[in-house]
């Protein structure tokens, strides 16, 4: 009996080595076959990760370290998200792929409700959740072995670096914060590009996202908001409508997951924007120093020079001649990757 038992034993622990084995092997393949809008350096390793955030969502990312590191010597991480409504394949991968090329571990990862990552429903976003996302990537990269916890920064790209400041205001574990074509979401929610939504207007989407509520509570299910980018374009649209589509909606920067490429947000997305303004509290950064980096005829720009404007010292804000928003989405040719790995390597001390 005692035989028998101990044969049973031998063969499930087989058979649960092999399973493991086997996911291990899936996961792999799914890694391989992936989609991503770049290609990894040969210098660099990934691997896809999970980690949770404050509120329980299951977050996916990926972690990309130096191909050659001496393993004996921690290393200074980052963790990186956006642009809002991008995924970890697109943008924040590719700075990703650059930062460990220079010699950090850096976690690209999908927001929570997007991507691959968990929370329902989907295609919605959350100034406090989307805030928490970054600090539960801090969480994660501090109990890596191979990471300096006190070394630890973040970049927040387009609608995320409004959300890398409001993290970095807050969580004191964050030595230093860089942007690029940042924006301020609650800002351009609640007041329109340039601030000239009229308070009228203000009223009428609000009472409008009201009645949304009972219509969704009614249908048990949540109404989408138009395409975040048309199928097709007009020819009429704004210079920057046709430069989003342009990365988007084209090869240059197409993901099935993406809802900027593939998808639409949640018509009533913006409700917890309107009355939540993230960068109230960007001053307690200091003295951790910011970086801001926009394009000169971006029509981002001017959420860069504000934010800027509001910040205390050390900060800087570096403008890229000729570029516009999206150039500083996947243009490795002019995104001032040096300039950001002296920026992270001299403050994250």
């Amino acid at each position: 009996m005692k035989k028998l038992i101990f044969v049973l034993a031998v063969v499930i622990q087989t058979f649960g080595a092999c399973q493991q084995n086997k996911q291990k092997e899936i996961m792999k393949q799914t890694e391989e076959k992936e989609h991503y809008t770049f290609t990894l350096s040969d210098q660099v390793t990934r691997k896809k990760v999970t980690f949770e955030n404050r509120y329980g969502i299951s977050l996916t990312g990926d972690l990309y370290l130096p191909k050659e590191y001496n393993s004996g010597k921690k290393l200074p991480a980052l963790a990186i998200s956006g642009p809002f409504g991008a995924v970890k394949e697109q943008s924040s991968g590719l700075y990703a792929n650059q930062m460990a090329e220079r010699g950090f571990a850096v976690l690209a990862f999908d927001p929570s409700y997007t991507g691959e990552s968990g929370g329902e429903p989907r295609n919605v976003a959350s100034p406090d959740i989307n805030t928490e996302d970054f600090s539960a990537a801090v969480d994660f990269l501090g109990i890596q072995k191979m990471v300096d916890r006190n070394r630890v920064g973040i970049i927040g790209i387009c609608g995320f670096g409004g959300f890398a400041l409001n993290a970095t205001a807050v969580d004191k574990r964050i030595k230093a914060v860089a942007t690029t074509s940042m924006y301020d979401m609650s800002r351009v929610m609640s007041n329109g590009y340039y601030d000239q939504m009229t308070e009228q207007e203000r009223t009428l989407l609000l009472e409008q996202m009201s009645r949304q509520r009972w219509e969704d509570a009614e249908s048990g299910t949540y109404k989408l908001a138009p395409r975040a980018n048309a199928e097709k374009l007009n020819g009429d649209e704004p210079q920057f409508v046709k430069e989003y589509f342009d990365y988007y909606r084209t090869p240059r920067g197409f993901h099935e997951r993406s809802i900027n490429s593939n998808g639409a947000w949640a018509a009533t997305n913006a409700f917890s924007f309107m009355n939540f303004p993230l960068l109230t509290y960007s001053k307690e950064i200091a003295p951790r120093p910011v970086l801001l980096i926009a394009g000169e005829n971006a029509h981002s720009r001017y959420f860069s020079e504000d934010a800027y404007k509001n910040l205390k010292d050390p900060k800087k804000l570096m403008i890229i001649p000729n570029a516009v928003h999206v150039d500083l989405y996947d243009r490795v040719d002019i995104i001032p990757f040096d300039v950001l790995a002296t920026f992270f390597k001299t403050n994250l001390k």
